[in-house]
């Protein structure tokens, strides 16, 4: 099997503004908003050749796609997309399409994209700007196939009822806000979700800015935050600043745990910020917080990790952050919890992600599950556990995919359901032909 390990700063980079979206799942032609239309409409080619039984699974994520095409990840892919989904009518085989996640997003703005307080309004900006796309997905349900929506990190403060009045028949997922994890198949063998619930920077966080926002309704992580900047980062043009932030020199005891994850998360920080230098100054109140709990503008170092009077370490956002992970844990409804320092090491290693989908449902005794998917890295991945026991990450359709250093994109996973599951993984070529990604990786 291939190893997905990058360097901390790739990793690190697409930790922060990564973003997934929800599975699609397509059968027969193309239907439009009305009969003439439909009669009208050329028949698209299948993307293989089919079956006669509807037993394909089919899943995509991390669409990305943004309210102004200035600032967007997917604007050239977009068309390519739609492209995508006509040929999927046509494929009579396939049952249902998931969106894994991070569809509409919210966080890759720079920070002078101007201030809002509705939120229903800017998702409904996003559908707009990209409506040519949402209508492919109401004749992807016309069509006979199940649209199912599972939330991401970028869109975790999306409202069903906002994505509902936009495509009328999606199925949306949710076990908490911000969170969902989908079982089908004929056995419900098959857990697809966006991955997120196991990040420390892109979880939901109902604890950590509680205290300091007088409530609990701040539901965004400290991935918000840190994607917002590493976006002005890049739509300033990767400016190369030399910047002072604040350092902490004493490493805390081995057994002095609270602390030792407290340092780690500075480090890691630290690595950030060395490599994202937007043109802003560190103590300029830049983000203008009036959204999903928060009331407020606050700086860069606002949420930098410093070392306070008492000796221990934090940020005024996201104070003592390594002591929240537990109780954030338990109200995402994580399975199998595991430690901050584990989770945060996780940011700069997508193995993490494959041996979660081990732990919380393949050796879990509590799950029947043979195959699950996950999205959120935007690296397109394929791993066999054992005989009829898969993890697939399904990538990403951003039009310039850094976090894979071959680049794939436009990526997307194929789960066979039945007495025993199979599991594909492609790139869909901009001249329409497929990669067979699944054999490239598990070589």
């Amino acid at each position: 099997m291939k190893n997905m390990k990058k360097t901390i700063y790739e990793k690190t980079f697409s930790r922060l503004i990564t973003i997934s979206l929800i599975v699609f799942t397509g059968i027969m032609s193309g239907c439009s908003e009305n009969e003439n239309e439909s009669n009208n409409e050329e028949k698209a080619e299948s993307l293989w050749q089919a079956g006669s039984t509807r037993n394909k699974i089919v899943t995509i994520s991390d669409l990305h796609i943004g309210i102004d095409d200035n600032y967007a990840e997917t604007v050239k892919n977009r068309e390519i997309l739609i492209q995508f989904l006509k040929r999927l009518h046509s494929t009579k085989d396939v049952r249902e399409l998931v969106i894994v996640g991070d569809f509409l997003d919210a966080w890759y703005l720079p920070v002078f994209y101007p201030n809002y307080t509705d939120e229903e309004k800017f998702y409904k900006g996003v559908i707009s700007n990209n409506q040519e796309l949402i209508d492919e997905l109401k004749h992807v349900i016309k069509s006979g196939i199940k649209l199912v929506y599972v939330p991401g990190n970028h869109d975790l403060t999306l409202e069903q009822k906002t994505l509902q009045e936009a495509i009328p028949g999606i199925v949306q997922v949710s076990d908490a806000q911000g969170l969902g994890v989908y079982y089908t198949g004929d056995r419900k063998e098959i857990a697809i979700e966006h991955g997120h619930r196991y990040d420390v920077f892109s979880a939901p966080d109902r604890i950590s800015n509680k205290e300091l926002c007088g409530n609990d309704n701040t539901i965004l992580p400290a991935g918000y935050f840190y994607a917002r900047y590493a976006a002005t980062w890049v739509i300033e043009g990767k400016p190369n600043l030399e910047k002072n932030y604040p350092t902490i020199d004493v490493v805390p005891a081995s057994d002095n745990i609270d602390q030792l994850g407290a340092y780690k998360y500075y480090r890691l920080l630290e690595t950030v910020s060395q490599r994202f230098t937007p043109n802003e100054e560190l103590k300029a109140k830049i983000f203008k917080m009036h959204i999903a709990g928060f009331n407020d503008d606050y700086s860069y170092l606002d949420f930098y990790p410093q070392l306070q009077s008492d000796g221990t370490i934090s940020g005024k956002l996201y104070k003592n952050i390594q002591r929240t992970w537990a109780e954030r844990q338990k109200q995402n409804n994580v399975k199998v919890p595991n430690s901050f320092i584990e989770a945060l090491n996780g940011a700069i290693n997508w193995d993490y992600y494959v041996n979660q989908a081990k732990v919380q449902y393949i050796d879990n005794n509590n799950e029947k599950v043979d195959v699950v998917v996950f999205g959120h890295t935007h690296v397109p991945d394929c791993r066999q556990f054992a005989e009829g026991k898969y993890y697939i990450n399904d990538g990403t359709w951003v039009d310039h995919n850094s976090d894979s250093k071959e680049g794939y994109t436009r990526t997307f996973a194929v789960i066979t359901t039945g007495n025993k599951d199979s599991v594909e993984l492609y790139m869909y070529e901009e001249n329409g032909t497929l990669k067979d990604l699944k054999s490239l990786l598990m070589k």
